[in-house]
């Protein structure tokens, strides 16, 4: 079978020489990134200062205009940011959580970070967090989530796909649920874009945050934040910075907000980060995003096929619907293991309570899926997963 998407491996200087099977974590690196890098540095060297003024200050809403069309968001609605744990304050800084309206609906298997960010500056600003628990570890019940969403909640605050499990949430559904009661939504959707189609509007969320570190091939420090038109210019973030004012080079004492998305973009942006995010999003839209999720779907089936010969268990959905890029393998030694694949070039990563995560994308040939699971049936039955034992268990 031709497989039209490895036309694109050739953009990818690390799939000459590595398996590379972990854009859950971080993207391959687009061959043409080092040339958008070198603009970064002509420009400051030879322009100086006014690099500000020709280039760099409207480079955190230009990048988010290539991001955008992959979340079905239009040029103007999102901006960038350098991470999504910043993305999601700004967010939380924005409302007021008066009783008896004060609460935020959250999932046990959301990512930490974001988790740390709620449980910690939310309940400082007098929110209470509701957490909905997982019965097995890879998916959440929705009715029970939205059973957790009433008039008492200001707003849910959820992954779209689960970092651990790849389970898609359905956030068509408690947007609609969060909105019948007054609250908002505010969705992480790093693990989703570029991997599964994503579609603002179709969902009706308020807010959504993700980035171009992981399946969109665009490097660390480029994360974005979308806001609805509904709540886009009628609340006002406390998480500020002097570029979300509308007079910012007056360098007033009094904030007066920027009206659109740049009232939201709060401090001074990492500039060569976006230089660094344009390309991967760029292919990501060339590859198309129908195809990119067909092949998807059919690696990680694949994979779990690979798993269910062997009695691997696994934490993923095995409805293809709801399950996003990533499978993760709870093979025994889990963690030698996957240092044992490391050191043969096949590059995966391991996360506790989940074990190796295999994230196949669009530029993955069939084979290397076959290679990487056969690595881990030659690391447990020759007994190579106890050279790593004393490594110590780390995330990869």
């Amino acid at each position: 079978m031709t497989d039209p998407l490895l036309a694109f491996r050739q953009e990818f200087p690390i799939l000459e020489r590595s398996t590379y099977l972990v854009s859950n974590s971080l993207g391959a690196m687009p061959r043409g990134v080092p040339d958008r890098l070198a603009e970064y540095v002509d420009l400051w060297a030879e322009r100086g200062v006014r690099a500000w003024r020709e280039s760099w200050w409207e480079l955190p809403g230009k990048v988010a205009d290539e991001v955008a069309p992959l979340i079905g968001a239009a040029p103007g609605e999102m901006v960038m940011l350098p991470n999504v744990t910043l993305a999601q304050a700004t967010v939380l800084s924005s409302l007021t959580y008066e009783a008896p309206r004060n609460r935020i609906v959250m999932t046990e298997l959301d990512f930490p970070s974001v988790r740390y960010v709620y449980d910690h500056l939310a309940t400082r600003l007098g929110a209470e967090i509701v957490v909905v628990p997982s019965d097995d570890g890879v998916t959440v019940e929705l009715d029970r989530l939205l059973e957790a969403i009433d008039e008492r909640t200001a707003l849910v605050a959820i992954s779209q796909v689960l970092f651990r499990s790849a389970y898609i949430m359905d956030l068509a559904a408690i947007c609609a649920k969060a909105h019948s009661v007054g609250a908002l939504v505010s969705a992480d959707s790093f693990h989703a874009i570029g991997v599964i189609p994503v579609d603002v509007r179709e969902s009706g969320v308020d807010f959504m945050t993700g980035g171009v570190l992981k399946w969109l091939c665009g490097g660390p420090g480029g994360c974005f934040l979308y806001a609805s038109a509904a709540v886009r210019e009628r609340l006002e973030p406390s998480l500020t910075g002097w570029m979300s004012h509308t007079r910012p080079f007056a360098f007033e004492p009094d904030m007066e907000y920027a009206p659109g998305i740049y009232r939201w973009l709060g401090g001074t942006p990492v500039i060569p980060a976006l230089y660094a995010a344009i390309e991967g999003p760029r292919i990501v839209r060339r590859a198309g995003m129908e195809a990119i999720r067909a092949k998807s779907m059919r690696q990680t089936a694949r994979l779990i096929e690979l798993a269910d010969a062997r009695g691997y268990e696994v934490y993923a959905p095995r409805d293809a619907s709801k399950r996003g890029g990533t499978v993760a393998f709870a093979v025994p030694h889990a963690y030698e293991v996957s240092q044992f694949l490391l050191s043969r070039d096949i590059v995966i990563d391991y996360r506790p309570k989940a074990g190796i995560r295999v994230a196949p994308h669009f530029y993955t040939k069939d084979d290397e899926l076959e290679a990487a699971v056969a690595a881990m049936d030659e690391a447990l039955q020759s007994g190579a997963w106890e050279r790593f034992a004393a490594s110590g268990a780390v995330v990869t």
